[in-house]
């Protein structure tokens, strides 16, 4: 809290007659862990959490599924005396319980959502020992059944102790906050904001109140609700309040991520029993079946990528940096939303997005098949429960995802209406959506809003036909929105050729940089043609394990990425969309990796979002044509035998000197 807000926040505190009774600590679990898999029970290994199993293996057709056991000593001199305690794990996959002190604290079934436990009754001043008995191994039980990624398995986000008051909000709620703001009507000129809250009160006999202060993006206070709750005798007590704020600042993307930070109060008696501080922008939406998306009001064409969280040599187990870093990339390629595949993400990533105004899609890990079990639909319906309580207060996400490519004889659709009723009653603020790669199946007709995975260029026909996947899809006299949820190719950065007019076999060896480029440049421009599309995501901003494919220059590899699985190189495609969606000023030359040639005659293509391109071979300015879409092209150029310097310089209005690029090919003999 800065200075400002702090006097504010203590003046409103005076007036009211309140004291401070919070104290809410976080205590990070991360060292002091060992480990030891199933197969090698006996051998045990020191680990820092997060941690995989299979950062070695994950890239491999018999990579490790199976169980292991992690252990954590941790003393606790203090933790207890007068608050409760609870762990908190953010993510293991995917089939954990958890032991204190030998006792049997519960079980988490789902590889991506958080759960918590409370630990106080068991806690000892020292020489705690936690056990945590986990699995990846397939179970039917438990989405997804399956998926083009592998299912990393480990204790693969943090673990925390929350220590907390005794009556609190609880983070019982599916390991939420225990607090929900809705953005029941948001405009230009009013928001009004509709709060629950769910407190535990422990066994104490009180008379709650939950008393909410709302601060603007500069610190201001703007508004205050207070909600008073009858004596209640222990158990746990609901409250549900109104705020409404005149003339809000709003949200806006990419063009202003501005926040306001909501301050809600437990109150007995006079005193603040508890606090959560939630930061939150205002903004509404709306999906036109015809003219796309509206961000507060206006046309807001969303262009962005799909997100796997894998990184290689760490597989899920990945940090902060790592995270921080992914984001950065793609608000360097200039997307505004990203659809977060194939499962629910890192908390600390639907941070990033917010802060970044990034639109988000949301999903769970309905993939593929389900077996229509009764503990298969519970899963389900839990994990998609889990997925909107611990995320329902990031402004940035704007659907719920329902499921992703579903097929078989199963009867699927049965399970994915009750999901939508399911997100609508859970979150009647945000849209339900799906993706599907084949028609006529009624699951397809069952959410707000639709998307499809479509792969023009790559797995049929070639790239113009996405004209004919999108026109397809699209009834102008429908009600029924359609976006593209993925579309791409595969790419190695160590193949190349510059002649290839029709895509090579993709379940090969052969994925040339230059095709996906090609498959990008015209997929892209199909999709820009039609504003219904209300948003297109590129599959995959990184190229990401799937252990099961055997294809590209890697085996256990997909490689549609637009950036190297190492995130060390970005591909052709990358700048392509640079091009079209970043406001930054750029240039750079394709076909920079093919270094060595053997044909004399080539073009020189270029990516660049400025008005003018002069092209340099050797020195010699060459004619350019402008494709439109950031492309500008030397045609049939002639390299010398030998080193040839190419130079790209660019220049528009935005800078004051010229932006260059350069690369060198040798002509071989």
């Amino acid at each position: 809290m800065n200075i400002r807000r702090t006097i504010l926040f203590l003046m409103v505190s005076m007036l009211l007659g309140l004291t401070h009774a919070v104290a809410r600590t976080t205590v990070t679990l991360g060292g002091d862990w060992s480990f030891a898999r199933g197969d090698q029970p006996d051998q045990w290994q020191p680990v820092v959490i997060p941690h995989t199993w299979n950062a070695q293996d994950g890239t491999t057709a018999d990579y490790y599924r199976g169980p292991a056991t992690y252990r954590c000593r941790f003393d606790a001199p203090a933790i207890s005396q007068g608050n409760r305690t609870f762990i908190r794990f953010e993510g293991v996959s995917q089939d954990a319980t958890v032991w204190l002190n030998g006792k049997r604290l519960g079980r988490h079934r789902g590889a991506f959502t958080a759960f918590c436990f409370e630990l106080t009754a068991l806690l000892k001043p020292t020489g705690n020992e936690l056990r945590v008995e986990v699995t990846n191994a397939p179970d039917n039980d438990i989405m997804p059944l399956e998926g083009d990624f592998t299912i990393f398995g480990g204790i693969y986000r943090p673990v925390s102790l929350w220590v907390l008051p005794k009556v609190c909000f609880t983070p019982l709620d599916y390991a939420s906050t225990g607090v929900y703001i809705s953005q029941t009507a948001v405009s230009q000129q009013h928001a009004r904001l509709d709060i629950k809250a769910k407190v535990d009160a422990c066994g104490e006999t009180i008379s709650p109140s939950l008393r909410t202060t709302v601060f603007d993006p500069e610190g201001r206070m703007v508004a205050t609700g207070e909600e008073n709750h009858a004596m209640v005798k222990g158990g746990f007590v609901e409250f549900t309040q109104a705020i409404d704020i005149d003339h809000p600042q709003l949200w806006d993307g990419l063009d202003n991520p501005q926040r306001y930070r909501f301050v809600c109060q437990l109150v007995a008696d006079g005193k603040v029993l508890d606090e959560v501080d939630v930061q939150m922008g205002l903004r509404y939406f709306h999906v036109d079946p015809h003219k796309g998306f509206f961000l507060n009001g206006r046309s807001y064409p969303l262009h962005g990528v799909n997100r796997h969280q894998d990184r290689q040599g760490m597989g899920w187990a990945i940090t902060a940096q790592e995270h921080d870093q992914d984001m950065a990339m793609i608000q360097e390629i200039g997307a505004n939303c990203i659809r977060l595949a194939h499962y629910p993400h890192s908390g600390y990533f639907y941070d990033l997005c917010d802060r970044a105004g990034m639109m988000v899609w949301a999903e769970i890990p309905y993939i593929g098949r389900g077996t229509r079990t009764a503990a298969f639909d519970a899963n389900a319906m839990q994990q998609l429960t889990e997925l909107i309580r611990q995320n329902y207060n990031h402004e940035s996400i704007f659907c719920w995802s329902l499921f992703n490519e579903l097929g078989g004889p199963d009867k699927p659709h049965e399970l994915v209406e009750l999901l939508n009723d399911l997100a609508h009653s859970e979150d009647p603020t945000r849209l339900t959506v799906a993706a599907a790669n084949n028609d006529g199946r009624p699951e397809n007709d069952m959410t707000d809003i639709m998307a499809y995975n479509t792969y023009p260029g790559w797995y049929w026909s070639g790239p113009d036909a996405m004209q004919w996947a999108i026109d397809w899809k699209y009834n102008p006299e429908s009600d029924r929105a359609i976006g593209i949820s993925e579309y791409g190719a595969g790419a190695s950065i160590h193949q190349h050729d510059q002649h290839m007019t029709q895509a090579p076999k993709t379940d090969g060896p052969y994925h040339p940089e230059e095709w996906q480029a090609t498959v990008h440049e015209i997929n892209y421009r199909e999709i820009a043609k039609r504003p219904y599309v209300w948003g297109s995501f590129v599959w995959n901003m990184f190229d990401f394990a799937s252990a099961g494919r055997h294809e590209g220059d890697t085996m256990g590899i997909n490689d549609k990425g637009l950036v190297t699985y190492d995130r060390q190189i970005r591909k052709d495609a990358f700048y392509f969309y640079q091009a079209n969606w970043s406001r930054r000023p750029m240039v750079y030359i394709t076909s920079r990796r093919h270094t060595r040639r053997t044909e004399a005659k080539t073009d020189i293509k270029v990516y660049s979002n400025c008005h003018k391109v002069d092209i340099l071979l050797n020195g010699q300015l060459m004619n350019v044509e402008s494709r439109g879409m950031g492309i500008f092209v030397a045609r049939d150029v002639t390299l010398r035998h030998g080193e040839n310097q190419i130079v790209a310089r660019a220049l528009d209005q935005r800078q004051a000197a010229p932006l260059s690029d350069q690369c060198t090919w040798t002509l071989e003999n």
